[in-house]
């Protein structure tokens, strides 16, 4: 089949719909970023990219912080919120009924609702166009215990986690494979 020719766009898919908090405790915000990802695991870095126009992007600058809250399917409609409404106007902790939790690293809360926050330093700001990236250091992850079992091992799949397509939220299905399992020989039945 052939395929049909667009011009350059974001079309990459899916993407993690995450809820970043930032800002002090006295005045926290809560912006959805889709546009975000992981530079490097050593030293462990992750980036952010935001309009400078938004709230949170001051937010972030000025502190030099900021929380990334994985989502599950069960907070996708705040997520959603979250990405609309400007924190310059609305408290959305408040509006949608979620906790700002202490961090353990940073002086912005986590969300207490999410099953797992990484918190992050401010390493370096990218203008990039449309958004600047914020290149940061994770300094801490805040994990929901029941996500790891008796052996210490993280089982992200329990979270029930969502994603971000082209204007769609998704939740994640049912395991496909693991990392390798293409080049693993079949194992041999005993008899």
């Amino acid at each position: 089949m052939e395929k049909q020719k667009w011009g350059g766009g974001a079309l990459l898919a899916p993407l993690p719909a995450v809820m970043v908090s930032c800002g002090s405790a006295d005045h926290t915000n809560i912006i959805t970023v889709a546009w975000c990802g992981i530079l490097s695991t050593q030293p462990p870095t992750t980036y952010i990219s935001v309009r400078p126009k938004r709230y949170s992007y001051g937010l972030i600058k000025e502190s030099g912080e900021f929380v990334i809250n994985l989502t599950p399917a069960s907070l996708v409609r705040a997520a959603d919120y979250c990405g609309i409404y400007t924190g310059a106007k609305v408290d959305k902790f408040e509006r949608c009924g979620l906790t700002a939790a202490k961090s353990f690293e940073t002086a912005c809360p986590s969300i207490g609702e999410s099953p797992l926050s990484i918190e992050c330093r401010v390493r370096q700001i990218v203008p990039l166009g449309s958004h600047d990236m914020f290149i940061s250091d994770i300094v801490a992850i805040g994990v929901e215990p029941s996500l790891i079992d008796s052996a210490g091992k993280l089982h992200l799949e329990r979270a029930g986690l969502c994603a971000f397509a082209h204007g769609e939220y998704y939740a994640l299905g049912q395991r496909i494979g693991n990392f390798g399992f293409s080049a693993k020989k079949p194992t041999k039945r005993r008899r």
